[in-house]
């Protein structure tokens, strides 16, 4: 009888347990200012936040297949770029604004991520911000493979078998299923962070916030 009841109430636990989990949505782009300008915020966060709580990144979208230069768009990007350096304080270098060349095209980069989900999961957050690292202080160029080849050694991947990879059509497929989720989340822009509670999901940050705005908004909804 009584381990019958212990049973029980260890089955009645598990199901308390499922039934709070959560998981922490990050929509977002390698290529972003803002998602750029949020990173040491978020990092924060994920050192305050409940360890229970997962963190799944979803590639957003900003401006895949797009064909306009970092010239064309320079004016625009320059703008943007001061102020999320002034309120994040984000290192950014705007050499590369008046490159003709660079064609701004945020699906390689977001692919590139996903390719790293794919061959080491644990590594996915790491690398996205290795991304953007790689682009806004270092001017690297996003649409070359070149660049992730020389950013996945520091992650222990194997560089042909990230190539290979990396220029598969089956990631290019992949990358859309992201930008397809990020869609239907209603994320339209970024960085955009969703807290999903059992079936429920609750819009913690649109835009750039602090790792204690986010906090209390996370701990808000987990107490209800």
């Amino acid at each position: 009888m009584r381990l019958v009841l212990f049973l029980f109430l260890s089955f009645l636990q598990f199901q308390g347990m499922a039934q709070a989990s959560a998981k922490l949505i990050y929509v977002g782009d390698p290529m972003c200012s803002w998602c750029y300008g949020i990173a040491p915020e978020l990092m924060e966060l994920t050192t305050k936040m409940d360890k229970s709580i997962d963190l799944q990144l979803i590639m957003g979208g900003l401006r895949p297949y797009n064909t306009e230069t970092m010239r064309d768009l320079g004016d625009f990007l320059s703008h943007h770029w001061e102020e999320v350096g002034e309120r994040s304080g984000q290192v950014f270098n705007s050499a590369i604004l008046k490159d003709m060349s660079f064609v701004y095209d945020t699906e390689p980069p977001s692919r590139a991520v996903l390719v790293v989900r794919k061959m080491k999961p644990e590594q996915e957050f790491a690398f996205f911000k290795a991304v953007q690292t790689a682009f806004y202080k270092d001017n690297k160029n996003t649409n070359e493979v070149a660049t992730y080849l020389e950013l996945v050694k520091e992650f222990g991947i194997d560089a042909k078998e990230f190539q290979t990879a990396f220029e598969s059509a089956e990631m290019k497929e992949a990358v859309r299923g992201d930008f397809d989720a990020a869609a239907k989340l209603g994320a339209r822009s970024f960085p955009t962070i969703i807290l999903q509670k059992g079936e429920k999901y609750f819009l913690i940050a649109r835009g750039y916030a602090t790792s204690e705005q986010m906090l209390q908004q996370i701990q808000q909804v987990l107490s209800n």
